[in-house]
This record gives structure tokens, C-alpha cells and sequence, in this order.
């Protein structure tokens, strides 16, 4: 393995964070455009969930993006990268769709994603010191 990547650890991490975005990414992406939403997503508090996921998502990805790029070397980025792209939609299949397609989805995602970038500011913080 210290040849193929000498970081293992943050090759670890740095899949999960990614495997986190792709599926928060197919989740997101089926609330846009906004017309065209489930009809209890049209509300208020639907589409402030929605926001709120898209910031995250956004959050989560800039900061995977980096700690990628300063910990692991750029050809271990690009193939985890593409596997995770490859892989990660099947996990998004597994979810019933009454969960990922509407409001619950949402939450569970948004506490995902705050959980993922609790635990990518501990790792990168690790990192950086």
C-alpha cells in the first residue's frame, strides 16, 4: 500500500467524504429546478431545506477538495475520485425512495452532512499541526 499511497488513513477518510457528497449531490440534484420539486418540498420550509443542503453540500465539497489535495497525491485522488463517482450511486439506489426523495431525506442528509464535516475539520486539523 506505501507504494500506491503512502497517506492511507487520509485516502480512508478522504473516499468516505466523497462517497458522502456524490450521494448528497443525486439527493440535491433531484430538487432542482425548483418547478419541478415533490409537491411537499414546494414550501418554505421545504425549499430553506433545500438551500441548506446545496451550502452544505457546497461546504463539504471545498473542504474534501482541499484536504484531497494536500494530503494524497494526484494520481490516488483521481482514481478514488472516479470509483467513488462510480460506486457511490448505487448506495443512493438502496435508500427507499419515500426517504431520499422528500422531506425526511433531506433532514437525514443535512445531519449526514454536518456529522461529515465535523469529521473532516478533526482530520484536516490533525493534518495541518
Amino acid at each position: 500500500m506505501q507504494a500506491i499511497e503512502p497517506n492511507w488513513i487520509a485516502l480512508l477518510w478522504f473516499a468516505g467524504f466523497a462517497t458522502v457528497i456524490t450521494i448528497a449531490f443525486l439527493v440535491v440534484a433531484g430538487m432542482f429546478p425548483f418547478e419541478s420539486r415533490p409537491t411537499e418540498e414546494k414550501s418554505g420550509t421545504g425549499t430553506l431545506l433545500i438551500v441548506a443542503n446545496s451550502v452544505l453540500l457546497a461546504t463539504l465539497l471545498a473542504g474534501t477538495a482541499f484536504y484531497g489535495y494536500f494530503e494524497l497525491r494526484w494520481s490516488t485522488l483521481v482514481v478514488v475520485t472516479g470509483l467513488v463517482a462510480l460506486f457511490a450511486p448505487g448506495l443512493f439506489e438502496i435508500w427507499p425512495s419515500s426517504v431520499r426523495d422528500g422531506r425526511k431525506g433531506l433532514i437525514v442528509l443535512a445531519g449526514i452532512q454536518i456529522l461529515a464535516l465535523g469529521a473532516l475539520a478533526m482530520v484536516a486539523r490533525k493534518s495541518i499541526s
